[in-house]
């Protein structure tokens, strides 16, 4: 793939498959909005569910910090030449404001240094303006975490790879 932006239906599979299997992103509702070689753009609707103080109607921190992470990761994702296991060594994030009650959430991430087992990322979650942050964040991840496959991404590759855990696990292995 380019360095070009990526057609609607990529955007599609990329919020199918680096969202929907986090139970955690899908539960604050997390969104994909827009993407390129090694950025993302994510959103999290306001909801009441998500306050943290019911007396201003401020989204809870961990709400942002759930959404840079995500954002970091998907950015990471997006910067390897091809899907792999990644997780979060270091995020340091630093908050600058509290949340605008009543307004959605934006994250905008980039990668922009990938070596042979780690990826360097930084961000920013704001509402309407990047230049005025809620929050900034750096992040490292460490690549091929677990050295195990991601995930099948077709009802046939999870069939086969059943299928061979199947013999693996018959023979032994």
């Amino acid at each position: 793939m380019s360095d070009a932006d990526f057609s609607p239906e990529h955007l599609k599979i990329m919020k199918d498959v680096l969202v929907e299997h986090v139970p955690h992103a899908k539960a604050i509702g997390l969104m994909v909005e827009d993407a390129k070689r090694g950025e993302a753009w994510l959103s999290v609707p306001y909801a009441e569910k998500l306050i943290g103080n019911p007396e201003t109607g401020v989204i809870h921190g961990g709400v942002i910090t759930s959404l840079l992470d995500n954002a970091c990761g998907i950015a990471v994702q997006l910067a390897l030449p091809e899907r792999m296991s990644i997780a979060t060594l270091d995020l340091r994030i630093d908050y600058m404001k509290p949340a605008t009650p009543k307004l959605d959430l934006m994250a905008h991430t980039h990668c922009y240094k990938v070596t042979k087992n780690i990826a360097f990322v930084r961000g920013t979650a704001y509402h309407t303006d990047e230049e005025d942050p809620i929050a900034t964040c750096v992040g490292t991840f460490m690549l091929a975490a677990n050295r195990a496959q991601p995930m099948p991404m077709t009802p046939e590759a999870a069939a086969e790879a059943l299928k061979i855990l199947g013999q693996k696990k018959e023979n032994g292995a």
